[in-house]
């Protein structure tokens, strides 16, 4: 396989800017970086300024100390961008899975942009226009957003069954699915040159990760240019975070439609029962208990009603299973991206490696996988070449 290069060699400038965002992504001082060369911090800022040419031995010590390679730093095609330093303003951002969780999402964007400059192609952003959270009554702002969305992507009234692909291929939102330590629900950011990327957590249920995807849009919608961590333990205090909450709820359970489907499902009923806790969660594609408090809050259920449920022995699984019997479960993400990469992705991973533009092992290490995970996703690429024929070739 045939690496990308260029012949022409990239500028000292250029070099030593790579260097200085490999290096604060590391968060490793320059003058820890001049000891790992044996030279004075003097020479760390000379080279990083593109004063002094740095020398292939320096190149080699310092790119292994910053977790990449001379060959990444080197090649033209890379993309070299660092969305780090942003997460590290915020309060979560002390945390080490935090920390690792947000250069990984950083480590995948880099990687999918590279892939599309390689082959020449254009993501197209297909964003709604940004809201800003106005003074003013929140729920009020975040329930006419999240219909707005809702009208933008053509939903009607509707379960939402697959974010993911809604946001992606829909609006042109990034989005990576990979299993993280489980306090970590979704991380969101923007990049002008990347746009607006999500990753979400594929150890958590459906359901939690629908509801993880929707709050990070909603920062999307609001706060696109501020980055944002949703972990487990998440108070929602702040006006944006409340926002979010309330946007998550609305466009996964819209009120007018709820209300509908509970009129429909409870009609002639003095009781609020499990069996009506499990329709009404299984026709939204949302946890019992969050159907149970949107209930609450749209008043069609007195305050406490979960945590009554709660107290008399919950809705089980069971009790789910005597109700849909044989129903159809929502998808799992897990099983739908394997924990590797979504499917766009993996048809520019597939193109790329059949156009002998990069191997196996380099790809491997873009997409921070194992060879066995990268030979999944290349899995019949071969095929798919020795298949080709004329009459099956896309019209350009």
């Amino acid at each position: 396989m045939n690496m990308i290069e260029s012949n022409e060699r990239l500028s000292d400038a250029e070099i030593g800017e790579r260097l200085r965002l490999a290096r604060e992504s590391r968060k490793i001082t320059q003058a820890a970086a001049a000891a790992i060369i044996g030279a004075a911090r003097t020479t760390i800022v000379a080279i990083e300024q593109g004063k002094r040419r740095i020398q292939m031995d320096e190149l080699q010590k310092l790119a292994a100390a910053y977790g990449t390679s001379a060959n990444v730093v080197l090649r033209r095609a890379a993309v070299h961008l660092d969305m780090v330093p942003r997460f590290r303003k915020l309060q979560e951002s002390e945390d080490d899975d935090v920390e690792q969780a947000t250069r990984l999402l950083n480590d995948l964007v880099r990687a999918e942009v590279e892939l599309e400059n390689a082959l020449g192609v254009v993501r197209e952003r297909r964003y709604p226009p940004e809201r800003p959270i106005l003074p003013g009554d929140l729920y009020t702002q975040a329930e006419q957003h999240a219909q707005e969305l809702r009208d933008w992507l053509g939903l009607g009234p509707g379960p939402v069954t697959d974010i993911v692909s809604i946001l992606e291929l829909q609006l042109g939102v990034r989005v990576y699915v990979r299993k993280l330590p489980g306090k970590i629900a979704g991380l969101f950011a923007y990049e002008e040159r990347a746009g607006a990327c999500i990753l979400l957590n594929a150890s958590h249920p459906h359901v939690r990760l629908t509801q993880s995807a929707a709050h990070e849009a909603a920062h999307f919608i609001s706060t696109r240019r501020q980055p944002e961590v949703l972990t487990e333990d998440e108070l929602f205090v702040s006006r944006e975070e409340r926002y979010a909450n309330i946007f998550q709820r609305c466009f996964l359970t819209p009120g007018r439609e709820v209300r509908q489907r509970f009129a429909e499902i409870t009609a002639g009923q003095t009781h609020l029962t499990r069996r009506h806790v499990i329709l009404l969660a299984h026709a939204f594609g949302v946890a019992r208990e969050a159907i149970v408090r949107r209930l609450e809050e749209l008043g069609l259920a007195r305050r406490g009603t979960w945590d009554w449920f709660v107290s008399n022995g919950g809705i089980s699984d069971k009790d789910v299973a005597q109700v849909l019997g044989d129903a159809p479960e929502r998808p799992s993400y897990r099983g739908l991206f394997r924990g590797l990469v979504p499917p766009r992705l993996a048809l520019l991973a597939r193109e790329a490696w059949k156009k002998e533009l990069y191997s196996e092992g380099q790809l491997a290490r873009m997409l921070q996988l194992d060879l066995h995970g990268m030979r999944e996703v290349l899995d019949g690429a071969e095929r798919e070449e020795s298949e080709a024929d004329e009459l099956v070739r896309i019209p350009r």
